[in-house]
């Protein structure tokens, strides 16, 4: 009787162990990265959706509670607020393209490097052309999105080149 109480307490605490490992495992892969070709395309999407004048598309690159910040201000929070976001840039410089530098990964973060061309000609602009790069440090989903994206380009040059200086 003690032999299969300890037989039958064995055999639930191998499945428990299995159970848990295949849960860990599912996770782990749930919360992979992308791989280097799926992310170099998914950056050539997300360059093609801030050049399309869609503030829309751009935001359904990310998760609905993502975030969008520029330079270390506010994030924009949520599709909501990062279409509205990439609406403001997309508004004051209507022939914005973004291209792709590279993409890679880099820790736990994708690196996405770009170069903006565009001309400040939106309403209230001041016709001047810009250039500039800059880089965006993406957390992805499990589901491919970006979950946090953290933007940086220079912007005291950024400014020079609006203003024509």
């Amino acid at each position: 009787m003690i032999v299969r109480q300890v037989l039958v307490r064995t055999v639930r605490f191998a499945l428990l162990v299995t159970l848990a490992l295949s849960s860990l495992t599912a996770c782990a892969r749930k919360t992979a990265i992308m791989d280097q070709a799926t992310m170099s395309d998914f950056a050539t999407r997300y360059a093609a959706a801030w050049s399309g004048g869609d503030p829309a598309a751009l935001a359904s690159f990310y998760t609905e509670e993502g975030s969008l910040t520029v330079n270390d201000g506010a994030p924009s929070r949520g599709r909501e607020a990062i279409a509205a976001t990439a609406g403001a840039f997309m508004e004051a410089f209507p022939d914005m393209v973004v291209t792709v530098d590279s993409v890679n990964l880099e820790n736990s973060h994708a690196i996405f490097r770009w170069t903006w061309t565009g001309t400040n000609s939106g309403p209230g602009g001041t016709g001047n052309a810009v250039a500039i790069s800059g880089y965006e440090v993406w957390t992805l989903s499990g589901d491919g999105l970006i979950r946090e994206s953290k933007g940086h380009y220079d912007e005291a040059e950024y400014q020079r080149q609006v203003r024509g200086d």
